[in-house]
């Protein structure tokens, strides 16, 4: 296995200088340690001439205490220079708590950003949600409500259509989601070299990679269903042929068995989006490259990946659960406009607090693992300090 922190790793294709891709994200240089830092010329000493120099006339010689025993000292031994911060984490590996300090950074950093288009997104995506329920169980209502010789077709055909609903309510969650994702993305990736990003250059960004990335997301889907649709096929295969032992024993087994496929492919793909969209790869080039940067970190990433889990759940349920008993205080049908319509806002402001939060971490966890094994961190200062420059041109030259 591969260390993650060995110096000398060749890193992969990524974004070089002079091309299209984003500034500051390229492949590092030959032999680059991850671990290791730029290394900028020493800052001023902290002893100048002003304490250690020259010694007034008529106190001490310069044969005794003359500028060559005291004169501008040197850095010491071992100095490192301290890492480079132009945006929201320093340039260095970073910490959990960096991690997700740096995530609330990027929301405050362009808040248009990241909690504007997080509203218009999960707010067009929560409302077609909510009219394709509303329409699917107003159907069901009236079925319900018919004759008892009628209810068996009719139940049939608004079973049928409320699992069309579903299907498209899906299809519609994981366009918004998975578009959404990208554009956060983008917007962090410039706000780590000090850069913020406008909506029409995130989309301008974006736009060339949603096709994949949409096909990125199908991808991860199918490989976090196949062992689960194979195990509830077992149960249903033993539950027909009333095999209740066997089916009781690969109901635990191969539930617990589920459960560690699904954290394990969830962490091993958790870096493909940001690779995908961040170095412009293509599908499987993206997944390959995202399961490349977690070995060897697994249980790091599952860690902070559950921690991150947890409080966005947490959150969520926060403002959801209190909105979900309200119809049931006061009385309201379940399957009414008006009980829809307060759930679908509790689920639109959960979406909108915690997306942008969990995106950022996905997004500084990929570039912490690349700091840490290609030296990013020598092309972030590289590129934090050019568009530093840039911006103070910009600002001269408006003075």
């Amino acid at each position: 296995m591969t260390d993650p922190n060995q110096p000398g790793q060749q890193p992969p294709q990524g974004w070089g200088p002079g091309s299209s891709q984003q500034p500051g994200y390229g492949p590092a240089g030959q032999g680059t340690s991850g671990n290791e830092q730029p290394t900028p010329a020493p800052p001023a000493p902290a002893y100048g001439q002003g304490q250690y120099g020259q010694p007034p006339q008529g106190q001490y010689g310069q044969g005794q205490y003359g500028q060559a025993q005291y004169g501008q000292p040197g850095a010491a031994p071992g100095y490192r220079p301290p890492p480079v911060q132009r945006g929201i984490v320093p340039l260095r590996p970073l910490g959990m708590g960096e991690i997700f300090d740096g995530a609330f950074r990027s929301i405050r950093d362009n808040p248009r950003v990241m909690f504007g288009v997080s509203a218009i997104v999960v707010t067009l995506s929560v409302l077609l949600e909510t009219l394709v329920q509303w329409y699917s169980f107003g159907f069901l209502g009236d079925s319900l409500s018919a004759p008892v010789d009628q209810q068996a077709d009719m139940l049939l055909g608004d079973a049928v259509g409320l699992l069309g609903g579903s299907a498209l309510s899906l299809v519609v969650s994981l366009v918004s989601t998975t578009l959404l994702t990208g554009l956060l993305i983008v917007s962090v990736s410039r706000s780590v070299i000090g850069q913020r990003v406008s909506l029409a250059d995130a989309w301008h960004r974006v736009r060339p990679q949603l096709w994949r990335l949409l096909l990125l997301t199908l991808l991860v889907m199918l490989l976090l269903l196949v062992v689960p649709a194979v195990w509830l096929g077992i149960v249903v295969a033993l539950a027909v042929a009333e095999q209740w032992g066997p089916m009781f024993v690969v109901l635990l087994v191969g539930g617990v068995g589920v459960l560690v496929w699904s954290l394990w492919i969830s962490v091993r793909t958790l870096l493909a989006t940001p690779a995908l969209m961040l170095e412009e790869q293509r599908v499987v080039a993206g997944l390959k490259r995202g399961w490349e940067l977690s070995r060897g970190s697994f249980w790091r990433l599952l860690g902070i990946y559950l921690l991150v889990t947890i409080i966005v759940a947490t959150v969520a349920g926060i403002i959801v659960y209190p909105a979900a008993m309200v119809p049931v205080v006061m009385q309201l049908d379940p399957m009414g406009g008006v009980s829809l319509a307060i759930t679908a806002v509790a689920a639109i402001l959960a979406s909108v607090l915690t997306t942008p939060f969990l995106a950022s971490v996905v997004a500084l966890l990929y570039i912490d693992l690349r700091i840490r094994r290609e030296g990013l961190d020598v092309e972030l200062a590289r590129a934090a300090e050019s568009a530093a420059a840039e911006a103070a041109t910009g600002a001269g030259g408006r003075a």
